[in-house]
């Protein structure tokens, strides 16, 4: 049954003269979303049967009598008023039968719109070696009907126009890789053509140098560490990324990183182009999870920033439980003096803290000052509350 299906769909006439079964006009038509269309089926006179015998269904659904019309005893008609998409790339089946249930003959109805203009085309390169794109389809996004994407591209002074052949499709859009003979110091333009059976459109022309738009692999060997006893501080360090170690640029990092039991992630931007940091202001005895990633600056003397490469893996590691800071006399006088300093000090303590929470050497020894100064004093406290003790 499917191969007479399918034979009677792609060479009806053909079907008709061997078979003497049926054909319906148009074949396969390609309209707009909203057209109408009417259809007829004709029988072949040897079938012996009268037109006002035979029915119609649309994708296996019987479609009303009250849309039939017998043009003559071997012409059955049907009117199809305000058609919507189609269900399916391949077409809405539209079919004659017999009154007995057996199909007579067939026609695919392809129902849709023409492509709108491709937007947001966006380009980038990895490592100075490809050059990909991604782009979103204009209007609605659903033409309904096999739309094909292509992805072109030519050098802006010479050179023939390039299609892209790479193609993929993902949640954020169409995609394409161009991976063999990228120019650089030579301006590309790029555009995205779309076309179906009902009409074509194109992206706004895009032009772009390779070393404009370069992103790199993710910083690599990320590691992190305490420093020291200092139970509120981590040191992170990392490596360049290694595939641009011969370009002539300078990198700009940033640092995420968030306790083990939370979802939101902190950012420390102002890094520069250190492979090193030290985060401040951390809570005692916590666990940590860091990542880096890295924007390529000035490329071959490029002006343009560059874009940010993805998240490396995460490193982790705890902070100091903090005992240091707890330890102490258990005598109550010296406790209520520790918590009459605390109280003194928690406003400009805590100005520190959130002035010390990036990358700056200034902020940073500033907060270790302030930090060995209260140990210091906290630790004389307790001694001098000891002696005190032992005297009474």
């Amino acid at each position: 049954m499917i191969f007479f299906m399918i034979l009677l769909l792609l060479a009806p006439d053909v079907l008709l003269s061997s078979t003497h079964v049926a054909v319906i006009s148009p074949q396969d038509p390609v309209l707009r979303i909203g057209s109408g269309l009417t259809a007829s089926c004709r029988l072949s006179p040897e079938l012996g049967l009268h037109a006002s015998s035979l029915y119609w269904t649309l994708n296996g659904v019987r479609l009303p009598g009250s849309a039939y019309g017998v043009v003559s005893s071997d012409i059955l008609s049907v009117e199809l008023r305000s058609l919507n998409g189609s269900q399916q790339k391949s077409g809405d089946n539209l079919m004659c039968h017999g009154a007995d249930g057996r199909i007579l003959a067939g026609s695919c109805l392809h129902v849709g719109m023409p492509p709108e203009k491709p937007v947001n085309l966006t380009c980038w390169s990895h490592n100075a070696k490809d050059l990909s794109c991604r782009w979103s389809v204009g209007g609605q996004g659903e033409t309904h009907i096999p739309t094909k994407y292509t992805l072109k591209y030519k050098l802006r002074w010479h050179g023939r126009e390039n299609e892209c052949e790479n193609y993929s499709s993902e949640k954020k859009g169409h995609a394409c890789r161009i991976s063999s003979k990228i120019a650089l110091f030579t301006p590309y333009e790029i555009w995205v053509e779309a076309t179906n059976q009902l009409g074509s459109a194109a992206s706004d022309i895009s032009s772009l140098d390779v070393l404009d738009v370069v992103t790199t692999d993710p910083p690599a060997n990320v590691r992190l560490s305490r420093v020291g006893s200092l139970d509120d501080q981590l040191m992170v360090r990392w490596a360049s990324p290694p595939e641009l170690k011969d370009f002539l640029f300078r990198a700009k990092y940033q640092i995420r990183y968030r306790t083990e039991d939370g979802a939101d992630w902190k950012a420390v931007d102002n890094i520069g182009n250190l492979t090193s940091c030290r985060l401040a202001g951390l809570r005692p005895g916590t666990v940590y999870f860091v990542q880096v990633r890295c924007n390529p600056v000035g490329i071959f003397g490029s002006r343009k920033p560059g874009i940010w490469s993805d998240w490396s893996h995460p490193a982790a590691a705890s902070t100091p439980s903090g005992e240091l800071l707890e330890r102490g006399s258990c005598d109550p006088k010296a406790g209520e003096q520790n918590s009459a300093l605390r109280r003194e000090l928690k406003q400009f303590f805590g100005w520190v803290r959130k002035h010390a929470s990036g990358c700056s050497s200034m902020s940073i020894k500033l907060y270790d000052q302030w930090r060995v100064w209260l140990q210091k004093t906290h630790k004389t406290r307790n001694q001098v509350g000891k002696l005190a003790g032992k005297k009474s």
